[in-house]
């Protein structure tokens, strides 16, 4: 279906230039407001003594005018002008959205010919950024829209749910190599963050998984030195050993096995929990998730097919051969590093600000409610061409994305603009900031100098809620196959 061969001319000047670097530059344009002062004389004030409880009421007022959309919102109409529009778009997906993954992956094998065929030379930045975007592009554009569903609907090859990357180790390394087991990335991720986005229930829940770095008593410049040292290993660090978690428990669940004591299935588990446990919780944790099998599961396919069977054919060159090898390791664990951070930078801060919302409770999938939720916990990007959404991941369509998880690239890219005049035309807060604004706020609910915006779920219509939970049968991420099992209030 794709050559290695047969490139676009666009790759060329494109992929010099490489993804990571371009997101510095689309789209940023900080917000410089123009103040005028007038001098007035030196006048006598008087100042109450309760001046800043005065101030918190001032805080609380615009809190609660923020609110007031909420209050005003038709959940029915936002909800059939949503579906309407998810609808046209996935009756618009055929041939065109095929020959468009077809160009992003020509561009995704173009990085990786020219990291991989470079690898062997001293360490470089294009080798390095090469190597990195092959990673990326191969998670958060291939895999990422193949798994949910996005191509179920054309005949796309492999690039359907029902079998990309799993069942083998073979296919895991052949259709997407990444720390992430895929199998367990379809539980936490398509299920779990997507149906419980901002909720109690949402693994990736950043203002409360970094609840130990917002409560460390140290100076902000720890902080934000902690912050710095988990973007490049966070995926291997803590999302590999977190996915393969909730996997587990699902299996536990399923098996009838319980639980063992102390053990709190929403605790995040890093690879210092499973190394160094330290309280009854995290000793528990490593029964339901054993590092020897997280190691030979979970790690090991691609350290090995990455780290050693990729640059070790270089060990045969005569002579060289291990200089050689050598090379490619650095390259390649910089370029590891370097997508981590890339990811992180992307990903991380899809949800995160003192501008998005969290909620206390559950609302059934497709619900007026739903969609609300997914638009006001989410943020897009600077978006609007392949070169621009490339440098994204495409995760610049965010919003899109957890309103309608089974669409296409192309589709995103046709439906962003419609979805935002929804949004506006019913008084939605649709928030769309350059990524590296996002990343402040980001960092700024990190290390505790901000928080999420709390919903006020009793205004939500009362027949959106999902008091009963929500089930699932497979694990594939086609929505089209899980959305029927929810329970009944």
């Amino acid at each position: 279906m794709v050559s290695f061969i047969a490139f676009d001319t666009k790759v060329a000047c494109f992929v010099s230039a490489l993804s990571i670097l371009s997101t510095s530059v689309y789209g940023f344009s900080p917000y410089n407001p123009t103040v005028t002062y007038k001098v007035k004389p030196l006048q006598a004030i008087s100042i109450p003594v309760n001046q800043e409880k005065n101030l918190d009421q001032i805080d609380a007022d615009k809190d609660k005018d923020k609110d007031d959309w909420i209050r005003n919102l038709d959940y029915a109409k936002f909800a059939k002008d949503v579906t309407d529009l998810g609808k046209e778009l996935q009756a618009s997906t055929g041939q065109p959205d095929v020959d468009h993954l077809d160009k992003i992956l020509r561009w995704r094998n173009f990085a990786c010919v020219l990291g991989v065929g470079t690898m062997w030379i001293d360490p470089n930045l294009i080798t390095i950024a090469a190597l990195s975007t092959w990673t990326y592009a191969s998670w958060t554009m291939v895999a990422h829209h193949t798994c949910h569903g996005g191509y179920n609907r054309v005949n796309a090859g492999k690039y359907n749910s029902r079998g990309f990357a799993l069942g083998s180790i073979k296919k895991r390394i052949a259709d997407w190599g990444d720390w992430m087991m895929p199998e367990a990335w379809n539980v936490e991720h398509n299920r779990l963050h997507h149906y419980h986005l901002g909720e109690p229930l949402d693994p990736d829940l950043v203002e409360r998984n970094l609840e130990f770095l917002r409560e460390m008593k140290v100076s902000q410049p720890v902080k934000y030195g902690v912050a710095a040292i988990t973007m490049p290993i966070w995926k291997w660090f803590y999302y590999a050993p977190n996915t393969y978690k909730e996997l587990q428990i699902t299996k536990w669940k399923s098996e009838g096995k319980g639980f063992p004591k102390d053990f709190v299935p929403g605790a995040s588990l890093t690879l210092r929990t499973m190394l160094f446990p330290q309280t009854a919780g995290e000793h528990a944790a490593n029964k339901v998730v054993p590092l020897k099998d997280f190691v030979a599961k979970v790690l090991s396919p691609f350290l090995v097919s990455r780290f050693i069977m990729l640059p070790a054919p270089l060990l045969l060159v005569p002579e060289v051969g291990t200089t050689l090898f050598s090379h490619a390791i650095v390259n390649l664990v910089f370029a590891e590093l370097l997508t981590n951070i890339h990811g992180f930078i992307t990903i991380v801060t899809n949800h995160a600000g003192d501008d998005l919302y969290k909620f206390d409770d559950e609302v059934k999938p497709r619900s007026g409610s739903f969609y609300v939720r997914q638009v006001v916990s989410s943020t897009n990007y600077d978006t609007g061409t392949d070169v621009i959404d490339f440098s994204h991941g495409w995760l610049n369509y965010q919003i899109e994305h957890h309103v309608w998880p089974d669409l296409s690239m192309l589709q995103y890219q046709r439906g962003a603009p419609k979805l935002k005049a929804i949004c506006q035309k019913h008084g939605v807060p649709y928030v769309q900031e350059n990524v590296w604004v996002r990343l402040q706020k980001t960092i700024d609910i990190m290390i505790g100098k901000t928080s999420m915006r709390e919903f006020p779920t009793y205004l939500e219509p009362a027949s959106d809620k999902a008091r009963g939970g929500i089930a699932w049968k497979t694990t594939n991420g086609a929505i089209d196959e899980d959305i029927n099992s929810i329970k009944k209030p």
